[in-house]
């Protein structure tokens, strides 16, 4: 039996274990199983490893993304540009362990966000300076876009949510939640603008998909903006993960 499974901490928002379930039922794939692994602390890995022989590959989520990469032996030229990572293979050569860390969630905000962008949009805020924030500036840097990151207090590389200017809410068009707020069983936080100044131009994307539409989301739609659930994002890095996983040249 092939095992794949997510590690993070804590897991009880996650949907990926009944995404995979899903699709190896619907496709009938009747050799491989998906488990949830909640580590404590990232140093329970490779215990983890050592003790399920027939582990092949895991997901990785907050908050680990970006620390996980000192454990690893091999990085993908993305995932080692962006600095974080949420997919690892696993090869066993010559009884050996090799982890290799890849990054899907580029692939992920890929898909969601292009078909909603629109020429107008020249600008981004990235709420949030975590792992997945890191997938997203990479990929707002390929596609030309300026951004601001922003996170609770003013550091390098991040204005804080006091810097806000009303001009700066009010022009930036692309409006990305990294952080989880919003995420189950917080279902009545959201992060703290001013959404009074958003209007119909405006594009929210939202990479928390439990619950699907999120107080921020729902503040977005009382005020004409196009919404992006982070479902979408979900099932696409979530396959781009399993074809990573079967890919033998990687």
């Amino acid at each position: 039996m092939r095992k794949f499974g997510l590690i993070g901490y804590p897991l009880g928002h996650s949907f990926s274990k009944k995404f995979f379930t899903e699709k190896f039922y619907n496709e009938q794939i009747t050799d491989c199983s998906y488990e949830n692994f909640p580590l404590t602390g990232i140093d329970q890995l490779h215990g983890l490893i050592r003790e399920e022989t027939e582990l092949q590959g895991l997901n990785v989520t907050i908050p680990y993304k970006s620390e996980i990469i000192k454990l690893l032996d091999n990085l993908s030229p993305e995932a080692e540009e962006i600095g974080a990572v949420n997919v690892i293979k696993i090869t066993r050569p010559d009884n050996k362990i090799v982890l290799t860390g890849f990054n899907s969630d580029v692939t992920g905000i890929r898909d969601s966000l292009v078909p909603f962008l629109k020429d107008y949009v020249k600008s981004a805020l990235i709420l949030g300076s975590g792992g997945s924030s890191c997938a997203v500036s990479y990929f707002l840097r390929k596609s030309g876009i300026d951004f601001n990151i922003v996170s609770r207090s003013r550091k390098e590389g991040a204005i804080a949510y006091s810097d806000l200017s009303s001009g700066l809410l009010r022009d930036t068009y692309l409006i990305i939640n990294t952080t989880p707020l919003g995420m189950f069983p917080d279902l009545n936080t959201k992060p703290d603008i001013d959404y009074s100044l958003l209007g119909s131009k405006h594009i929210l994307f939202d990479l928390v998909y439990n619950p699907q539409e999120t107080l921020f989301l729902k503040y977005g739609i009382q005020q004409g903006c196009t919404v992006i659930k982070g479902i979408n994002m979900l099932n696409s890095q979530a396959e781009k993960s399993w074809e990573i996983w079967n890919d033998k040249s990687l």
